[in-house]
């Protein structure tokens, strides 16, 4: 089996609503991404020959991923009253409302569903909250 591995950072808040600690408040981390994808053999000929496939288009896809979440408030649908919602609307907050909890769990599961839908042989994601906790997710 062969595998290529990349990573990639974004800064975004969130925070667990029903949570009973610290965490239900809102809080940022430095997210970061390791992406392992892999494939039981090289490509032959081409461009791409004797390459799992071109690190610059893994680098490209997870790195889009993260860009899309960066700077941002992650939270779960229907977990902020609609007022809270306008309010950081007008003030030109950038919100991205998930249908889960925001957990690195399944954030790592959202990150390697995203991955695969383009068609990239994802073998494991996992998020890191901070450089020493991270969560994983692989089939």
């Amino acid at each position: 089996m062969y595998t290529l591995t990349t990573t990639a950072a974004f800064d975004s808040a969130h925070f667990l609503h029903g949570y009973d600690g610290k965490c239900a408040n809102i809080h940022g981390h430095r997210w970061t991404l390791t992406v392992t994808i892999a494939k039981e053999c090289l490509q032959n000929g081409g461009q791409q020959d004797g390459m799992v496939i071109d690190f610059g288009d893994l680098k490209r896809a997870v790195r889009s991923l993260a860009d899309d979440w960066d700077h941002a408030l992650i939270y779960q649908e229907n977990t902020l009253k609609p007022a809270t919602i306008a309010a950081l609307q007008e003030e030109q907050f950038r919100m991205i409302a998930v249908p889960f909890r925001p957990t690195a769990e399944h954030m790592a599961k959202y990150f390697f569903d995203a991955l695969k839908a383009q068609g990239l042989p994802v073998r494991q994601v996992l998020v890191y909250e901070t450089p020493e906790n991270c969560a994983g997710y692989e089939e």
